[in-house]
C-alpha cells in the first residue's frame, strides 16, 4: 500500500503524517494522544511542556500493561493448547 499524508492536529497544533495505514487510522491514533495530552494537563495543572511528556509516560504504561496481557493470554492459550493435545 502507498504511503498517504494526513492532517491532524495535537495539542493545538497542526502536523502531517506519512503512514501506509488508512488515513481514518492515524486520526484515531492522533485524537487518542490527543485526549491524552489534555487530561495530563488538565489533571496535574502542567505546561504545555510537561503534558506531552507525562501523556506519553501514560501511554507507554498503557502499551507495556497490555504487551504484558497479550503475553499471558498467549502462555494461557498454548497451556490449553497441549492440556488438549494430552487428553486427546
Amino acid at each position: 500500500m502507498d504511503k498517504q499524508k494526513t492532517a491532524v492536529r495535537v495539542a493545538g497544533r497542526e502536523y502531517t503524517l506519512v503512514s501506509a495505514d488508512d488515513p481514518d487510522h492515524i486520526r484515531r491514533v492522533a485524537q487518542y494522544v490527543d485526549r491524552k495530552i489534555l487530561e495530563a494537563k488538565a489533571s496535574m495543572r502542567l505546561s504545555s511542556a510537561q503534558a506531552p511528556v507525562l501523556a506519553a509516560i501514560n501511554l507507554a504504561d498503557e502499551l507495556i500493561k497490555a504487551q504484558d496481557e497479550n503475553s499471558r493470554l498467549r502462555r494461557e492459550i498454548t497451556a490449553l493448547r497441549e492440556a488438549l493435545n494430552t487428553k486427546a
